[in-house]
């Protein structure tokens, strides 16, 4: 779901399907041709995103590194303060590890929370303050779209694929700045 970033301005075609069969079958094409679509639906819908070649989403991998990080974090912490500063009360250790379970706990929901957030903001490229795409509103009212970039004999090689499928509607022309 993705276009080049940081292209100059081309020209692209944005086709408008009412089933989602021929939604897919357009993606599809277009990857084997060597185009790189963009699709858009009025829900997720994990047939697109197959067709597409997306695979496990990278976030969790942050959020995994987020969590570990702050466990550490969390028991180093109290340990440095106790070896820093011992308080030797009633024979206990200096270093006891059970009280030190609830911050350790803690600090990994804390830390692989804030990672999650930053790893999907990110991974999404949000903000995107100028999005290089054409769109149409009845994207969200029931409509599939597929938006692709191409110029030249590519164009007219992507405009008879995406034809092929038989489109509600099919617009070419320069993408839209937000």
């Amino acid at each position: 779901m993705s276009t080049a970033v940081g292209t100059a301005v081309g020209v692209g075609i944005l086709a408008s399907y009412e089933y989602l069969d021929s939604t897919i079958d357009a993606i599809e094409a277009l990857k084997k041709a060597g185009f790189r679509p963009k699709a858009y639906a009025p829900y997720p819908d994990h047939h697109i995103e197959h067709a597409l070649g997306y695979g496990r989403s990278p976030v969790r991998v942050w959020t995994l590194v987020g969590g570990l990080t702050g466990a550490a974090t969390g028991l180093a912490f109290p340990v440095w303060t106790s070896l820093d500063w011992p308080l030797v009360v009633g024979g206990k250790p200096i270093m006891s590890i059970p009280p030190y379970i609830i911050i350790t706990f803690e600090m990994m929901v804390l830390f692989g929370a804030l990672s999650t957030i930053i790893g999907m903001f990110l991974l999404s490229r949000i903000p995107n303050l100028k999005p290089d795409v054409m769109y149409d509103p009845e994207f969200t009212a029931g409509r599939y779209g597929v938006y692709v970039d191409a110029e030249g004999a590519r164009l007219d090689e992507a405009r008879r694929i995406l034809k092929a499928q038989e489109p509600i509607e099919l617009r070419e022309g320069a993408p839209t700045h937000a």
